[in-house]
């Protein structure tokens, strides 16, 4: 049995994927996928996607703010803090994120995405609920706030994990991290990144499709959705050498350590 441990499922436009939700439930379920987390990525959005997948059980959602949206938000920052706290009381959310630092797209909002960031971990550690973090060519200002906040007391995961091993291993030695894995690993330019899922821990790994986006081969092409995950575990299976069944397990098991709310 498999967890999507990432996926935007209020984000699938049905006309491209060529079913509806309930339609993309169901393939999952058919795959063994038998629980995802759909991500928050705005506050705005909170209510209309946890009523998109407020039937459905195997589903689990976060609140937070993604930093690429930090500067359209419609909350201030001096907000933001009381506004988690407040979605993050409901029982169907299991984590806070997604969160983090992008420089990469947008490099002149890096202090107002500092101070979504630093407000995220300060929730996640009083409501104890872990973190899902987004970073892009942000480690070290990641990491440091990360420790400066005591991150590693409510934990998380750095999601669509592309950067370095150094990074990975920085992550988990000094905040006992989980490190997610999308469809990335597969595609035919990520060499490097197969390198850095070689070389960690299975006990720290998850594994995410990060739907709509980032199809995993033999995919490729289509819009995404949580019945790919599978294939994600397969690439990582191959790259690592064990069976996929090894990983199926081992990164469910993962999955439900961390996010403790979702069991």
């Amino acid at each position: 049995m498999y967890v999507d441990s990432h996926c935007h499922l209020d984000k699938i436009d049905p006309a491209k994927i060529g079913a509806e939700l309930p339609q993309i439930i169901s393939n999952a379920r058919e795959r063994q996928v038998e629980h995802m987390l759909c991500v928050c990525v705005t506050l705005e959005d909170f209510d209309a996607m946890r009523n998109a997948v407020a039937e459905y059980s195997d589903v689990s959602i976060s609140c937070g703010v993604h930093p690429l949206y930090v500067q359209d938000s419609q909350t201030p920052v001096n907000d933001v803090g009381k506004r988690l706290r407040e979605l993050a009381q409901q029982p169907s959310v299991v984590a806070i994120g997604e969160t983090g630092l992008d420089y990469f797209y947008h490099p002149e909002s890096k202090q107002l995405q500092q101070q979504h960031f630093a407000e995220h971990i300060q929730v996640a550690q009083e409501l104890d609920k872990p973190l899902i973090i987004h970073t892009r060519d942000a480690r070290e200002d990641t990491l440091a706030l990360l420790k400066e906040g005591r991150a590693e007391q409510a934990g998380g995961v750095l999601h669509c994990f592309t950067e370095s091993l150094e990074m990975a291993k920085r992550a988990i030695d000094e905040l006992g991290f989980y490190i997610s894995i999308s469809g990335i690993a597969s595609f035919a330019n990520a060499k490097e990144l197969r390198e850095v899922v070689k070389a960690l821990p299975l006990e720290h790994l998850l594994i995410e499709t990060d739907s709509p986006w980032l199809a995993p081969v033999p995919h490729r092409g289509k819009q995404n959705q949580p019945a790919y995950v599978v294939d994600v575990a397969k690439c990582v299976a191959d790259v690592k050498g064990i069976t996929l069944q090894q990983v199926a397990e081992t990164t469910t098991a993962n999955y439900y350590k961390l996010f403790k709310g979702s069991v």
